[in-house]
């Protein structure tokens, strides 16, 4: 056996997401890009906005001698203190370059998070439905994780979230603007998260780590503002990037923020650093780093994401879809009309429809839809929502 059986085995388990983005391709090799209605992906159609293309051309004409050489681990103190200059004033709290860690993407900001502080079979939280990669970021670094169901709204239950913590919990990863629900926590939800995790901590005389995952929290709807975890909690740590606001996923820039105010912080600091380095990510990319210090107040046209989540939702609805509608980030995570979500998203496929199964997300049925697409696949795909819709006889 040339592999671990662990990998073997989460290699067969997969990701829906990926196995959908694979299928996709295929089809649109054997059909035709047109022919394909790809809503699989959160893979956002939008370019950067201006400002990135301004920098980046100011960059490339100007270039800073020793630009693209190592910098400290940690990144530019630069870029570090432009970020926690937006983080201090989207959370009201004082944070400094010393409070951020530069890294590639969210997915690296998480890693390095859960590698610093997770001995072998601690646990961690996740409420369901979520990013299934949390499940293999946890393993990663030897965690296990503990699926939480959430309410009828796709809301935390501040019961289960209590009767699930015990001796052994290191951290709750939230995520809101949600994937896939698109639901976002209220203020008074976020701080009763809070209460809980300091009421255990207290019970079991253990650091419990709120780990805020705010890749979308850029993107909300009907005048939602940002909840900012941080005034809510102690031990939190926000793991962003800049895929979702900037339209930059290829590009893998992100960072950590640290409670100011948080229990030994220096060698938390310290051990978030040291991670990044020994995970091999290094530094996140220094081409990017020097862009973003720039731009950390900007974000792509919201209103845009608005107009189509309103659009899909509205046809979906009328046509007897049943769903949560989403208050921010780019999908729709509607009930299957079956059981099996499986089997309805293969229906869908057949009508050239992609989208990904609940269970994907630790939510067996119901099934995600992605509209960071452009209109016309959105448009496109209502002929075979319809004919579905009236195969299952949704209406």
């Amino acid at each position: 056996m040339s592999i671990s059986e662990n990998v073997k085995r989460r290699m067969a388990e997969g990701s829906w997401t990926r196995k959908m983005f694979e299928e996709a391709n295929l089809l649109k090799k054997k059909y035709g890009e047109d022919s394909i209605f790809d809503l699989s992906l959160g893979n956002p159609i939008m370019e950067p906005p201006a400002a990135f293309k301004q920098e980046l051309k100011r960059l490339s004409e100007n270039p800073i001698p020793g630009m693209h050489r190592y910098m400290e681990n940690a990144g530019y103190e630069e870029t570090r203190a432009a970020v926690a200059k937006q983080v201090s004033l989207e959370t009201g709290l004082q944070c400094t370059a010393g409070d951020i860690v530069m890294t590639v993407g969210a997915a690296g900001a998480l890693n390095i998070i859960l590698k610093a502080i997770l001995n072998p079979c601690n646990e961690v939280i996740v409420f369901a439905p979520f990013f299934m990669e949390y499940d293999n970021y946890i393993d990663n670094h030897g965690g296990k994780t503990v699926a939480v169901k959430t309410d009828d709204n796709f809301l935390p239950e501040l019961n289960s979230l209590e009767k699930a913590i015990n001796k052994k919990t290191r951290a709750v990863i939230i995520n809101s603007p949600n994937n896939p629900t698109g639901v976002v926590y209220p203020e008074k939800l976020i701080r009763s998260i809070g209460e809980v995790l300091l009421r255990k901590e207290k019970q079991f005389n253990i650091p419990i780590h709120l780990i805020s995952d705010e890749a979308y929290s850029n993107l909300m709807y009907d005048g939602l503002k940002y909840v900012p975890v941080f005034p809510a909690y102690h031990r939190s740590l926000i793991a962003t990037s800049h895929s979702k606001d900037l339209a930059l996923p290829g590009e893998r820039i992100g960072y950590v923020a640290v409670h100011p105010d948080i229990d030994n912080k220096p060698e938390l600091i310290d051990a978030l650093i040291f991670c990044n380095r020994t995970l091999g990510y290094v530094n996140a990319p220094a081409l990017m780093q020097n862009i973003v210090r720039h731009l950390q107040h900007i974000s792509v046209p919201v209103p845009e994401y608005e107009e189509k989540r309103n659009f899909l939702y509205n046809n979906l609805t009328d046509m007897g879809y049943k769903m949560v509608k989403p208050q921010g980030a780019f999908y729709l995570f509607p009930r299957s009309p079956i059981e099996n979500d499986v089997e309805f998203v293969h229906e869908l496929q057949k009508m050239s429809i992609l989208t990904v199964p609940g269970r994907g997300f630790g939510t067996p049925g119901y099934f995600r839809i992605s509209f960071c697409v452009d209109h016309k696949t959105i448009e496109g795909s209502l002929f075979g929502f319809r004919k579905v819709a009236e195969q299952f006889r949704l209406s």
